[in-house]
Order: C-alpha cells, then structure tokens, then sequence
C-alpha cells in the first residue's frame, strides 16, 4: 500500500505537470496566434504598399464651369480613382493662366479651351489634345440697353447704331486674349458681320468677372459660355442671346481634355482611362442632365448654384457635349489660321501633331 504522503506528493506533481503543460499549451497559442497575425499584418502592408504604387497623383488644371463637365462627372462617379488616378484639381479662372501654369511644368493634364491649347502649344508646351469636350457652345448675350439694336435693324450696323444713338460705344465683356470666348467674338465680327471691334469697347475678365459685370449691368452684352447663360438669363429677364452656336462660328470647337505627353510616353493606361471616363461622362451629360447635374453641381461655380439651374444649363447645351476629337479638327484648324491671322498665336502649330487619337479610337 502507498501511504498517504506519497499520493500527495505524486497529486501535486501531477498538478505541476498539468500546469506546465497548459503554460507551455498557452505558450504555443500565443506564439502561433502572433505568428498568424504578424503574417496578416504583413500581407496587409504589402498590399497597401502595392495599391500606393498603383495610384498616380495627377495636377489637373480646370475651370469651374459647364463645358468641362466630363471632369466632374467622371471624378464623383469614381471613375478616375478607380483607374489608379488621383485627381488633385487645380482651379483658374480663364484659359490664358493655365497656358501660364503649363509653360511653367505645373500640370499634368488640362480641361481648357482649344484656343488656350494651341497658344501653349505654339509656345512649347509639351501637350496633346486626347478627347473633345464640347462644341457650338459660346453665346453672345445682351442686355436691355444693347438687344433693341439688334431686334430692329441689322445686326452688322447694330453696334455703330448704338454709339450714335447714346453718345458712347457698347461695352462689351469677356475671357481674355486667346481664349475661346475672344476668339469666337472676333471671328463673329470679322467673318460673320464683316465689321471690326472699332465700334465696341471690350474687357476682357475672368468667368466669375464677366457674369457680375452682366448681372450689375457694368457693361452693354458679352460673349460667354454656360452657366453664365443661364444665370444672367434668370437673374435678369431682359437679358437676350443674341447669336450663338453655328451664328457665331460654325463648328466652332470649346473645351477639350489635353495632356502632357511625357504622361502619354509614360502611363499610356491612365490617359486611356481618363479617356475613357470622359466619354462615359459624355453620353451620361447628353441623355441624363438630371443625374450628371448632381456630379456638375459640385464644381460650376463653386458649388453655390441651384440644382435646378445646373441641370437647366446642361439641357441648354444639349448634344453639344461631344468627346470624339476628331469631330473638332476641321474646326479646329478654322480656329488656328484665325487666331494666326489676328495675330493671336505666336508661331503656327501642326494641328496633326497636337491631336493624339488613339486613346478615343480604343475607348471601351
């Protein structure tokens, strides 16, 4: 028989061993489990590493208004972040200071005007119109003091009447020198009236500048663009578009989406993708104003319009959103003998060679 002594000491030796199991249990729990989550841990960072060298930041240079509409549809849409774009939006007000900001290397891509385009290409910028965004779509709009000029009599004497009629010329507004408004007011006047600007006075502002000046009646009419259409024409009921689309420059190209081409050479696939979400958001803005005027609203004119306005201004601009580039470029070359004809450009510029095609002819 085993005394008693010998079965407590061999119980808790038992109790020691049990424990020392459960420790050294406990012990390969632990370590399995941090093994576990230092591999999960690891996977994870590799991942994010991998998704951060997938993203691309791009500057993209815009104005905050209707014709570059593409851009803010396809950017709330998330088209462009889910194609490894990382938009950071830079905003101007006309198309001369991002010619400004292109020379100077600041920006990857750019929504501008056809005419800013070719002058910062006649000067040396490396960039390449990708996709149309919008045709037809300037307007000349006057106000109470100018429209009865042109409702009676005219319209190529409407402006010489006026001067002798108050004493004083018409005041006339819009984008600066080189842009597409301007453009579009010169050719109006020279190819369409066959008068020059000798009977007008024209300044040449901003976009928010040129609608104030509409709105506070400072100036007599202006060759704009939309939202301003819209605006001046709900916020003023005198307020008239006198000529606009094919009255003013058949075929006339707008806005257009233009990159650098070290960015072609470089990421090909990201010019295809912001090509791509461009036409995506073409066909939405043309059959869908309603839905794409929420993306719209964010961005045209700072995001302080009314819903209901933005959506009125893309239902103005109807089937002018147009994402083909080569629908543009007999108007295009129309646009640039103009401009060197008037001494807008400071050398000529090889429409063939501004224009990249292949991204919108392999858009999916």
């Amino acid at each position: 028989m085993i005394p008693s002594s010998m079965h407590v000491q061999m119980h808790q030796d038992l109790n020691v061993s049990n424990s020392t199991l459960m420790i050294r249990s406990q012990w390969w729990f632990n370590t399995a489990l941090l093994s576990v989550l230092l591999l999960v841990a690891s996977i994870t960072v590799s991942v994010a590493r991998a998704d951060e060298q997938n993203v691309h930041e791009l500057e993209i240079g815009y104005m905050p208004i209707l014709p570059v509409s593409q851009l803010f549809v396809g950017i709330e849409n998330g088209w462009l972040e889910d194609s490894g774009i990382k938009a950071r939006l830079v905003s101007f007000q006309n198309g001369p200071a991002m010619v400004q900001a292109l020379l100077a290397g600041q920006l990857d891509v750019a929504h501008v005007g056809i005419g800013p385009a070719m002058v910062a290409r006649a000067k040396g910028a490396d960039i390449k119109v990708v996709a149309s965004s919008i045709v037809e779509q300037i307007s000349f709009i006057g106000l109470e003091s100018l429209t009865p000029f042109f409702n009676d009599g005219d319209a190529t004497t409407a402006f010489k009447r006026f001067e002798q009629t108050n004493g004083r010329k018409p005041v006339i507004t819009t984008f600066p020198v080189g842009s597409v408004p301007q453009t579009v007011l010169q050719y109006w006047l020279q190819r369409k009236l066959g008068i020059d600007d000798s009977n007008i006075d024209i300044i040449y502002q901003g976009a928010a500048q040129v609608q104030q000046a509409l709105l506070t009646g400072a100036v007599d009419g202006a060759m704009i663009l939309e939202p301003a259409v819209s605006i001046v024409a709900s916020r003023v009921p005198s307020a008239k578009v006198l000529a606009s689309g094919e009255e003013l420059f058949p075929g006339q190209p707008g806005a257009i989406l233009a990159v650098r081409e070290s960015l072609i050479a470089e990421h090909p696939e990201l010019v295809q993708a912001m090509v791509d979400s461009h036409q995506k958001a073409t066909v939405l803005l043309n059959n869908d104003p309603e839905t794409a005027g929420v993306s719209v609203q964010k961005y045209v004119g700072g995001g302080r319009l009314k819903q209901e306005l933005v959506v009125q201004a893309i239902h103005n601009s109807n089937k002018r959103f147009v994402a083909d580039p080569n629908y543009i470029l007999d108007g295009t070359r129309e646009m640039h003998d103009f401009q060197n004809d008037i001494g807008t450009l400071k050398a000529p510029v090889n429409i063939d060679e501004l224009f990249d095609l292949k991204f919108y002819g392999s858009v999916k």
